[in-house]
C-alpha cells in the first residue's frame, strides 16, 4: 500500500462542460473525505484547458452545487485556462531535453496501427514550423506497467498502452490533459488524487511524467464509475441529470452507500452539514467497493 503524506492535500478537477451530476457528486464525495478525514487540504481546480468544450456560466454552477453539498474547499480556485503560459514553460523543458516530437499522423493512420501509435513520426524530425500542424508526443519509454491504488490494490497495466508516444500538445495547439494534469498537480502539492476508474490507465504515465519534471507523483486510488448500463458511465456527454440541491441529503446519502459507508438511519433528518460532519469522522477507504463500475439502480 503506497504510504499517504500527513497532513494530505487532495484535490478535485471537474471540466466546467456542464453542471455536476451524480458521477460527478461520488468523486467529489470521495475525495474530499479521503483527505478531510487525515485533517488535510482539499483543492477544487476546473479543468477548462479545453476551452471551445467549456459551457459559459459551467464553473458558477459547479461551484455553487459544491457549496450546496457540504463539500467546502480550501484556498484559490485554479483555473487551467489561465495557466498557459506555464504549460508552454514545461513543454519547452521537455522538447529542450529531447523527450518530444512531432507528428503529423491523421486518425486514419493510427486507426490502421490497431488504434495505439506505433511511433511512426519519432525518427522523422518534423521541424515545428512544418507547413502542417503538429500534435506533439511524449516519449513513452521507461513507462511502468503497474501501481499500487490506494483502492484497488496492485493494478497491472497493458504494456503496449504504456509505452505508446501520447500527445501532451494537440495540432489544434491545446496543451492535453495528460500535460496539465501533471503540471497542475506538481504545482499545488498535491499527495494523493482519488478520482474515477476511468482514468487508471493514465496512472503510469501521469507517474513517468512527474519523475522527468524532477517531482515526487501523488499517490492514486480509483473508485467505480456510476453507470447507467454495462461500460455507459454517467456523464455530461451521456446527458445526465444536473444535482438537484433541494435533494441534497437524500443524494449524499446515496452516495455514501455507493462508497460502501454506512449511516445510520436518523441522518436522513440531517442537514447537509451534519451528514458531511458524519462522514468525515466515519469514513474508511478500505471499505469503498474494490471495481471499477457500480451499476444505479
Amino acid at each position: 500500500m503506497p504510504t499517504l503524506a500527513s497532513p494530505p492535500v487532495g484535490r478535485f478537477a471537474p471540466s466546467p462542460s456542464g453542471p455536476l451530476h451524480f458521477g460527478s457528486l461520488v468523486a467529489a464525495l470521495a475525495s474530499y473525505l479521503q483527505v478531510k478525514s487525515n485533517q488535510g487540504q482539499w483543492l477544487v481546480r476546473m479543468e477548462d484547458i479545453d476551452e471551445p468544450r467549456s459551457q459559459a456560466g459551467a464553473a458558477d454552477s459547479i461551484l455553487r452545487s459544491l457549496e450546496q453539498f457540504g463539500l467546502l474547499w480550501d484556498g484559490p480556485i485554479w483555473y487551467q485556462s489561465q495557466r498557459k503560459a506555464r504549460y508552454q514553460t514545461v513543454f519547452d523543458q521537455l522538447y529542450q531535453q529531447g523527450l518530444l516530437y512531432g507528428c503529423d499522423c491523421p486518425r486514419k493512420a493510427i486507426a490502421a496501427m490497431g488504434g495505439l501509435y506505433n511511433g511512426h513520426c519519432r525518427q522523422r524530425q518534423l521541424h515545428p514550423k512544418h507547413p502542417k500542424p503538429l500534435a506533439w508526443r511524449l516519449c513513452g519509454s521507461s513507462i511502468a506497467t503497474e501501481f499500487d491504488d490506494l483502492v484497488l490494490g496492485k493494478q497491472r497495466l497493458e504494456p503496449e498502452f504504456c509505452q505508446e508516444d501520447y500527445i501532451i500538445k494537440r495540432r489544434d495547439g491545446l496543451f492535453a490533459y495528460q500535460l496539465v494534469v501533471v503540471v497542475d498537480d506538481m504545482d499545488q502539492g498535491v499527495t494523493e488524487v482519488i478520482r474515477g476508474a476511468d482514468l487508471l490507465n493514465m496512472t503510469t504515465r501521469q507517474q513517468r511524467l512527474f519523475a522527468q519534471l524532477g517531482a515526487a507523483a501523488p499517490v492514486y486510488g480509483h473508485i467505480p464509475l456510476a453507470s447507467s448500463s454495462p461500460g455507459h458511465k454517467l456523464s455530461k456527454q451521456n446527458h445526465a441529470p444536473a444535482l438537484d440541491a433541494s435533494q441534497a441529503v437524500p443524494l449524499l446519502l446515496q452516495a455514501l452507500q455507493y462508497l460502501g459507508q454506512p449511516t445510520p438511519a436518523e441522518l436522513e433528518s440531517a442537514s447537509v452539514a451534519e451528514l458531511i460532519a458524519f462522514a468525515v469522522n466515519h469514513w474508511r477507504l478500505e471499505q469503498v467497493p474494490k471495481q471499477t463500475e457500480i451499476l444505479l439502480n
